[in-house]
């Protein structure tokens, strides 16, 4: 039974297409910094075993003895394991390839699709004061992005403008539709982000069109254009509201924080939160 005295837990997005490519852990990088940008508290779930939003926040390999592996496996406290990142407001718990054993490890466990859960639902995550944590899922549909829709409030989906894109949404959508009636009743779409786009090219905007036709108000507003700051900034170990805050890529970001917030304050203010 919850606890009406606790305080409302921060938003919960889980970040998620099983296609590689598609701007994924980018868009989780950047959307996290520009949300704390925009003044909220933000923590960054690394749950790919490649680690890649870890290193693109300038966490070093040196630094992540405890990581998502522990927080999943192990009994490490959330404030061990929480990492502060050099953009104020954003924290992450990184990644490891200790992950990529994780999945076998998860079948033989009972609880193996409710471990994050209960690990980002746990009073302890309270002190923290988070707005909003952003889950940065592995480009597959394994039992780690499963743990990411059973933990989540919402899902937001990365699509890339490119050829045969919307057709790879069925099996994210059918998976959806399994842990709303499995296990997590109150999982959303927080929406579908429209990646890499170029508006001189017919084929992005023959997807935009497609999409928009399909999907109707799922799809944001704000579109992510292909831009090479963006693709330049994780060498350095920076988000690219950093690396050229100036940056069409940068922009496009902050737009994309502003709209997500907008559409939660609505619902809270329809809801009466």
């Amino acid at each position: 039974m919850s606890d009406p005295t606790r305080p409302k837990g921060p938003k919960i997005i889980a970040v998620a297409n099983q296609k590689g490519g598609v701007g994924k852990t980018t868009t989780t990088i950047n959307l996290g910094a520009a949300l704390a940008k925009e003044g909220f508290s933000v923590l960054l779930v690394d749950l790919d075993p490649q680690g890649n939003a870890s290193t693109g926040l300038g966490i070093g390999n040196e630094t992540r003895e405890l990581n998502t592996y522990d927080l999943l496996l192990g009994d490490a406290q959330l404030s061990d394991i929480i990492q502060e990142t050099d953009v104020k407001g954003l924290s992450i718990i990184p990644a490891t390839t200790d992950l990529s054993s994780a999945d076998m490890e998860l079948i033989s466990n009972e609880k193996r699709s409710f471990l994050l859960h209960d690990a980002l639902h746990q009073p302890a995550i309270d002190a923290f004061s988070y707005d909003y944590v952003l889950i940065d899922c592995p480009p597959s549909l394994n039992l780690l992005t499963v743990n990411a829709m059973v933990a989540a409030d919402s899902l937001l989906v990365p699509l890339q403008s490119e050829f045969f894109a919307l057709e790879g949404l069925s099996q994210l959508m059918l998976t959806k539709r399994q842990i709303e009636k499995t296990a997590n009743k109150n999982l959303r779409y927080e929406g579908i982000v429209l990646t890499m786009y170029d508006s001189r090219n017919n084929l992005s905007r023959q997807v935009e069109a497609d999409a928009r036709a399909n999907l109707g108000d799922m799809v944001f507003k704000t579109v992510i254009p292909r831009n090479v700051r963006v693709s330049e900034a994780p060498s350095f170990g920076m988000p690219v509201l950093d690396y050229d805050p100036k940056s069409k890529g940068s922009k496009a970001y902050r737009r994309l924080a502003r709209e997500i917030s907008g559409r939660n304050r609505q619902i809270r203010k329809a809801v009466g939160g």
